[in-house]
């Protein structure tokens, strides 16, 4: 498993923006992403502007495949807008992963 923690910062006044373009994001992850196991969009309260990702993909093929999606195209194209500086991305090997039961 491989994993992306990925840090952003938002331009002023983009929160809400950027948001709407993550929902619309999640739903194509959801709808067409079996690889890719865990994709969460993070806020800190104390700081409005800023935005994490936490990504975990079942493998590179899964990273890959993920990445070739148009919703993924659409939401790289959209977000270099809404942000106040290049993101900054770090690529982490997972070494083990617990989730919960099923629901």
């Amino acid at each position: 498993m491989i994993a992306l923690v990925v840090h952003l910062e938002l331009a002023p006044s983009h929160e809400a923006a950027f948001d709407e373009l993550m929902r619309t994001t999640l739903d194509g992850i959801r709808a067409l992403e079996p690889g890719t196991l865990v994709y969460a969009l993070t806020a800190d309260p104390a700081r409005p502007a800023i935005r994490i990702l936490l990504e975990v993909y079942r493998d590179e093929a899964a990273f890959r495949a993920h990445e070739a999606q148009p919703h993924v195209g659409a939401f790289l194209d959209a977000r270099g807008a809404l942000l106040a500086r290049p993101a900054e991305v770090d690529w982490l090997e997972v070494r083990d992963l617990a989730t919960g039961p099923a629901a």
